[in-house]
């Protein structure tokens, strides 16, 4: 799972960001100052940063090169600041693409997948899977029945289907599919994982009161069996 530190002062862009990135798949991290950035990274290096330049104790350009002194990490940079000169610091400091306030979620999304396909190294193809008359196809996120019908899955069932589906046979504990598919402060909300493995297999097994392949460990998580 991809793994994006935001940085931004302000607690409504941080929360916005937070909720659509996960939503979508991502592991993300935030913070609110330059300082916490640099810890945040040193601590558990991200994949891709979203940097604001207008920080409370540093300058965003400073928060870039303190990174480019170790990592090659894509960084975004997301700012108010529509100057060419502050782009070109921006960019010359060692950033990879540069966002102006205010934005679309749309066109960031956009930015993110575009930047992480230029410069993440190339991934095996993850084969298409089957869940009774459906095949799961992750790389095109795609649900597809035998009769070419389409299935549709929102985000979050997609966040969770994709994290259970890329651990085959394996047991995905009820924490570790709460953290990662809504984030660290619902790690008690065990009702999320019944009502939407529920809907999982009401949309993907042929009898989702006896499902074969969405597979209920009481107490412990769920698995998903090949």
């Amino acid at each position: 799972m991809t793994r994006i530190l935001v940085v931004d002062d302000e607690p409504q862009i941080l929360r916005a960001l937070r909720i659509n990135l996960r939503a979508r798949g991502y592991d993300v991290e935030v913070a609110d100052t330059g300082a916490a950035a640099l810890k945040a990274a040193a601590a558990h290096p991200p994949d891709l940063v979203v940097l604001d330049l207008g920080l409370p104790d540093l300058d965003g350009t400073e928060v870039i090169r303190g990174l480019r002194g170790w990592t090659g990490v894509p960084i975004i940079v997301l700012s108010g600041r529509a100057g060419s000169e502050d782009k070109v610091a921006a960019l010359d400091a060692g950033a990879d693409d540069y966002v102006t306030k205010p934005f679309g979620v749309d066109e960031l999304l956009a930015r993110i997948r575009a930047v992480t396909r230029r410069l993440a190294p190339a991934t095996p193809a993850v084969p298409a899977l089957r869940i009774g008359r459906n095949a799961v196809d992750l790389a095109d996120r795609t649900v597809t029945r035998d009769d070419g019908a389409e299935v549709k899955l929102t985000p979050t069932q997609w966040a969770m289907l994709e994290k259970l589906l890329r651990n085959p046979g394996k047991l995905v504990s009820q924490r570790q599919l709460l953290h990662d598919v809504w984030g660290p402060e619902y790690q008690q909300e065990t009702n999320y994982l019944r009502q939407y493995m529920a809907q999982l297999r009401r949309k993907l097994e042929d009898d989702p009161a006896r499902p074969r392949h969405l597979i209920t460990e009481p107490g412990m998580g769920y698995r998903y069996r090949p």
